[in-house]
């Protein structure tokens, strides 16, 4: 018989994870629980709190696909995706922070040249965009690659907007020996 008092609930889930193949998983899955199960001590939700709570990210979930991820925006909403790009991408003093991609970012944007537009439809103020890519101790970095995205005039990424042509207001860059 197992015993769910409040005290050995969490033992037991940790115990579920002990056969895990994974090093690793097991490590993060044991982490996420306990510091989980702290949280609900901590804060002693009522039953209606928490069903409330599964009720949002249910419908989070239910408002996800193939074009539109909430589960990254609300990520980002809460910090986690910038704590978990700068533990992962600690950069040197004077060097620009890393930064999240969001939920609005497209892969397989169009190259172009330099001084091209990203405006495939027109519409729109043009905004014209300088700059240098630089190493942290002033000298330009060529080759880099700019990957570029914008809303449109109506405030929309072209994946939010159906009247907006695909990979409206996107576009790659690279850098010249300048940097530029």
């Amino acid at each position: 018989m197992n015993d769910n008092s409040e005290e050995r609930i969490t033992e037991t889930v940790l115990k579920s994870f002990e056969g895990a193949p994974n090093q690793r998983l097991r490590m993060l899955m044991t982490s996420l629980v306990t510091h989980l199960h702290a949280f609900i001590r901590e804060v002693e939700p009522t039953e209606a709190e928490w069903f409330a709570a599964i009720k949002f990210l249910t419908r989070t979930g239910q408002m996800c696909d193939d074009k539109r991820q909430e589960f990254i925006l609300l990520s980002d909403t809460l910090g986690v995706s910038m704590l978990v790009d700068a533990i992962n991408h600690s950069m040197g003093a004077g060097a620009t922070e890393s930064t999240i991609f969001g939920p609005f970012y497209r892969s397989g944007a169009e190259e172009l040249p330099y001084g091209a537009s990203i405006n495939k439809d027109g519409g729109g103020e043009p905004c014209v965009v300088t700059g240098r890519v630089l190493a942290t101790d002033g000298t330009p970095i060529p080759n880099a690659t700019l990957d570029v995205w914008e809303t449109n005039e109506n405030g929309l990424y072209d994946q939010q907007d159906p009247a907006q042509s695909e990979m409206n207001m996107r576009g790659k860059f690279r850098t010249d020996g300048r940097g530029r």
